[in-house]
């Protein structure tokens, strides 16, 4: 591999701010024309030159107005199936929302959230085995965020912050669809009873909220609380993983606000 000097490096961005064109510069120089622009970039950002947009505003940072429904919606998305990760060769780090594909709508629900929240910013779908993770990119992300931290959520203590707790009391269904569009589930399930001396079948919807974290299935639970809903605990094994709504005014609340997955 051939290293450029900082002389050499110097003479080409002396004839780049004179006005001479990247291919040029590399013939003269016999440097690859790659970098040429990367340094060019590279002072151009220095100067504060460079084209676009400057970064857009953060609501916690400069005070931008925040969509404060679609946020709580998207707190719970991130909470059940989201992450945020910064790999070194980007310049900001990403949201991202794992969703199945059997349920597109969700998806698209959560993309549009993401838009609503960061309306500056631009959003993706990646795809991936049976799923397809929703994004987003910007360098408030842990601004908005704070949960974030090291390791796995049911590994760390997960709380909100004032902030954010009041915007969840302000808008409770949006967070609790969140949880459930996520790491939760609508389901039909059925018992025999004996009538008459006959054993009949009888099914019933139920709501599941599935999640390894204590903390955020308490918060799952005082939001369903706040609504008005009905809910118990129900274990995998001896792990306490489920949050159960089952009665009958309870799962009515949630099909009027939350609904089945689609």
């Amino acid at each position: 591999m051939h290293f450029h000097g900082t002389e050499v490096r110097q003479r080409a961005l002396t004839l780049l701010r004179g006005g001479a064109k990247n291919a040029d510069v590399a013939r003269k120089l016999n440097v690859p024309l790659g970098t040429i622009g990367y340094w060019k970039h590279e002072d151009r950002a220095k100067r504060g030159e460079c084209p676009g947009r400057p970064d857009p505003k953060c609501p916690r940072c400069d005070g931008r107005k925040l969509d404060t429904a679609a946020y709580a919606h998207l707190l719970g998305l991130y909470l059940g199936d989201g992450h945020i990760s910064h790999y070194s060769a980007h310049r900001a780090p990403s949201l991202m929302i794992t969703l199945d594909d059997a349920w597109p709508g969700v998806q698209g629900e959560a993309e549009t959230a993401m838009r609503r929240v960061f309306p500056d910013n631009a959003t993706c779908r990646v795809r991936r085995k049976g799923c397809h993770n929703v994004k987003v990119y910007s360098l408030h992300l842990t601004c908005l965020f704070p949960q974030h931290g090291p390791g796995k959520k049911h590994e760390r203590r997960i709380a909100l912050e004032a902030w954010q707790q009041k915007i969840v009391d302000a808008h409770p269904w949006e967070f609790v669809r969140g949880l459930i569009q996520s790491d939760g589930c609508r389901i039909t399930n059925w018992t025999t009873r004996l009538v008459g001396g006959e054993r009949k079948r009888y099914e019933y919807p139920r709501y599941f909220f599935t999640n390894k974290s204590d903390d955020i299935r308490k918060l799952c639970g005082d939001a369903l609380t706040r609504v008005g809903v009905e809910w118990t605990t129900t274990a995998r094994g001896t792990d306490p993983y489920n949050i159960s709504v089952a009665r009958k005014a309870s799962v009515a609340l949630m099909d009027a606000h939350v609904g089945p997955k689609y």
